[in-house]
């Protein structure tokens, strides 16, 4: 893996922080050091839990960084300019990553939202942070029905872009999967072309940050750190 990785979403509520917590976690277990850097952190007050938080009580002994901080829970373009605070940019995102990977082994950046959600009124995007570090970026997915279309036009951007799409993980996995569900575990990776990285299950930030901790690895498969095998994995988008 490389030593910064961008996590993006294929939409909001899909699963990002709890699977940046989930390859935290894995990573910390294998003895690395990790930061987590939430570059826009909207819909949060000063002095409230957010997102690189959340990481840091899920995964345990991570540096923790926030660059902006926005109350109103919007694009972060949008926050910025009506809270009147400074928008960030895409090249401090990458300034901050950077920095961050010269004294860990590993850097987690999490997006706001989608891949193309803006920072700033000129347009910057997550996708321009990656271009600016030349790092990977991790897809997640939700796994119902509408998430092959979502997915598929974030591969393509990335691709239309030039950045590298490590893989697709699904950020929540239903206790009790529907058809379609099912059936996308087989379909994600030929609409991404790009493999199936893992399925967190449904409500796993809700478990004791122990078992959490224990588990990570088992939902994250080996070019996340993990042992999660999609061949294997129930319902192996069998209908």
């Amino acid at each position: 893996m490389s030593s910064v990785l961008v996590i993006t979403g294929t939409g909001t509520e899909v699963g990002k922080t709890v699977t940046t917590a989930a390859v935290a976690a894995a990573a910390l277990a294998a003895g690395r050091s990790v930061a987590v850097l939430k570059p826009a952190q909207t819909g949060v007050l000063p002095g409230e839990h957010g997102d690189a938080d959340e990481v840091a009580r899920l995964a345990g002994e991570v540096t923790s960084v926030e660059l902006a901080r926005y109350p109103e829970p919007l694009a972060p373009a949008t926050a910025s300019r009506r809270s009147g605070l400074a928008p960030v940019r895409p090249a401090e995102v990458a300034e901050a990553a950077g920095k961050l990977a010269a004294g860990h082994d590993l850097v987690l950046v999490e997006g706001a939202g989608g891949l193309l959600v803006r920072f700033d009124d000129e347009g910057g995007t997550l996708a321009d942070a990656a271009r600016l570090l030349d790092a990977p970026v991790l897809v997640v997915a939700s796994a119902g029905l509408g998430t092959l279309n979502t997915t598929e036009l974030t591969a393509r951007e990335l691709r239309s872009r030039r950045l590298g799409l490590l893989g697709v993980v699904l950020g929540s996995w239903p206790n009790d999967p529907d058809l379609a569900s099912r059936c996308n575990l087989a379909d994600l990776p030929v609409v991404a072309e790009a493999p199936l990285l893992g399925a967190l299950p449904e409500g796993c930030s809700g478990l004791p940050v122990a078992d959490f901790r224990a588990a990570a690895g088992s939902w994250l498969a080996p070019r996340l750190g993990g042992t999660w095998d999609a061949e294997a994995f129930p319902d192996g988008g069998a209908p």
